[in-house]
């Protein structure tokens, strides 16, 4: 199905990641132009970049205001222009802490590193938006935000806040300045990625965690950007918007399966 990506100019944040990475290959399987940004993975987004034949590789952290701006100012530069921005950087804390014992410093840097990062990413794109009047942003959230997450609820009031209140404000202010313009958000659950990796090793963890899914088995990261992709198509999803697709197996708050195999 043609999705009228060939030729559009897409940043995908957090390229380097697995979700990222792969969001950014299945953009340039459609033909279009992707910009690749970069935080901490130079490597991956090295070899990422010379996958798709030198595609333009730009570094900032996302929590700084300026080197946000920065970013955007170079993605432009290089490609031309931008249609698209996939915001998928973001950052799960891998240590389960519960929220009694929670130090401020690590809710303030979760939600820096998710939300205030989502916000700058935005706001960012949107004044590209406002400049040409046309583009689409898909966000990338998470089934903690759907959920919660138990020893992760900084991670999961980010993610919902995201999802929810950001997401619904965006979708109205968007067409302010583009009438066709659209945000809408991708929830991935348990997905296979360098973030979820070692974790991911864990067999009865993987058992455990599926036990709430109707499809009993982690996602990959291009389960995922497929749906970034439609998502992001006016082709696909011309008359879609503030919607969450949620990309995790049927996951439900509650146990599907009762067995422990």
């Amino acid at each position: 199905m043609e999705t009228g990506l060939r030729g559009k100019r897409v940043l995908v944040t957090g390229a380097s990641g697995g979700i990222g990475s792969a969001c950014a290959r299945a953009f340039a399987a459609e033909g279009a132009r992707v910009a690749l940004h970069f935080h901490l993975g130079r490597e991956r987004g090295e070899a990422l970049a010379e996958e798709l034949g030198g595609a333009p590789l730009l570094g900032a952290d996302l929590t700084r205001e300026a080197e946000v701006d920065e970013l955007f100012t170079q993605a432009v530069s290089a490609l031309g222009g931008l249609d698209v921005c996939a915001a998928v950087a973001g950052k799960w804390p891998e240590v389960d802490v519960p929220v009694w014992q929670l130090p401020l410093a690590r809710w303030e840097e979760t939600l820096r590193g998710n939300l205030t990062l989502a916000y700058l990413t935005a706001r960012a794109f949107l004044r590209e938006v406002e400049r040409t009047g046309h583009g689409n942003l898909v966000l990338i959230g998470s089934t903690a935000g759907l959920f919660g997450e138990a020893g992760h609820a900084d991670y999961a009031a980010a993610k919902s806040a995201l999802g929810h209140g950001f997401l619904l404000s965006l979708k109205n202010e968007i067409v302010r300045i583009a009438p066709l313009g659209r945000v809408n958000a991708v929830c991935p659950g348990w997905t296979e990625s360098p973030m979820t990796r070692s974790t991911l090793t864990d067999p009865d963890l993987v058992q455990r965690v599926t036990r709430t899914m109707a499809l009993r088995k982690v996602a990959r990261p291009e389960d995922v950007a497929r749906q970034v992709v439609v998502l992001a198509s006016d082709e696909l999803s011309g008359h879609l918007t503030g919607q969450v697709v949620t990309v995790a197996g049927g996951m439900e708050g509650r146990v599907v399966h009762r067995d422990t195999g």
